[in-house]
């Protein structure tokens, strides 16, 4: 099995996302492309309490996933986390790197937030969260899914 290790990104616009454009392009995902131009406008850094961005990298170095927590915009709540831009490259789709990186992402925001919330409208991303403990309902602005942090 390859080694992959999940790291906190300190400064994307240092690390090559190509790959990670491409794909998600290729996809019809357009939120990869809009992280990296928040992060250059800095409309989004991920520097605000409690906002981290993680990556996980193969034991070649390339980023083959990524996702993150901003406080929630849509709440006006401070304990209301988001997860955002989470991508996972197609190659590692299916092999346990989702969950890997979402339970960093979730021990992370459970440091500073109540409740993780995000959007999703495709039926195998909200199969993906559900099955990982997130819950159906549309109970916070903007949301199709939450979890309550311990």
């Amino acid at each position: 099995m390859e080694k992959l290790v999940v790291k906190k990104i300190n400064n994307l616009l240092t690390i090559n996302i190509q790959s990670l454009l491409i794909q998600s392009k290729k996809e019809g995902f357009r939120f990869v492309k809009r992280l990296v131009n928040d992060l250059k406008t800095g409309e989004n850094t991920y520097k605000q309490p409690g906002e981290v961005l993680f990556g996980v990298f193969n034991s070649e170095g390339s980023l083959v996933a990524i996702g993150g927590i901003n406080i929630d915009p849509f709440s006006n709540i401070p304990y209301i986390g988001r997860l955002s831009r989470f991508y996972v490259s197609k190659e590692y789709r299916r092999k346990g790197l989702g969950r890997l990186l979402l339970k960093k992402i979730i021990a992370e925001a459970s440091n500073d937030f109540n409740i993780l919330v995000l959007h999703t409208d495709t039926k195998l991303a909200n199969f993906f969260y559900t099955c990982t403990g997130f819950s159906k309902g549309n109970l916070y602005p903007k949301s199709t899914l939450y979890m309550e942090l311990q």
